[in-house]
Parts: C-alpha cells; structure tokens; sequence
C-alpha cells in the first residue's frame, strides 16, 4: 500500500480535503492525523479502560464500551 502525506495550515477545513480526497478514484481512505497529539485513539482508550477497573468504576467501563461497538462513528 501506498500513502500521501500532506502537511497542512493550522486553519485548513480538514472535512472538506478529507471528502474531496475520498472521491478521487483509487484512494481507499483518508485518515487525518494530528502530529502535535501523538496519542492514538486506542491507546487513550486502553489506559481509560484500565483507570476505570482500577477505581472500580464498573459502570463507566461498560457504558464505554458499549458505546463503541453499538454507536459508529461517521
């Protein structure tokens, strides 16, 4: 697979390059990622997850989870 990177201005409308970039033939996806926060989505969720068995907080734990298999983000 191959990949482009684009490097963009602070108030670039990230939405629009995102839909115009996705209606090109041959692209695939388009993921925007943000150098300045170099923590994955997984990994934020993952040490989330892990806080809230720490202190217990069973509820949040699985309303959490729960939320991320039912609702899909577009």
């Amino acid at each position: 697979m191959k990949s482009l990177k684009l490097n963009l201005e602070e108030n670039a409308e990230l939405g629009k390059i995102a839909e115009l970039l996705i209606q090109i033939k041959g692209v695939k996806s388009v993921e925007i990622v943000d150098d300045e926060n170099t923590e994955s989505d997984l990994k934020r969720a993952v040490t989330k997850s892990k806080e809230q068995l720490k202190t217990g907080d069973y509820e949040s734990f699985v309303n959490d989870l729960f939320e991320t298999f039912v609702n899909k983000k577009s």
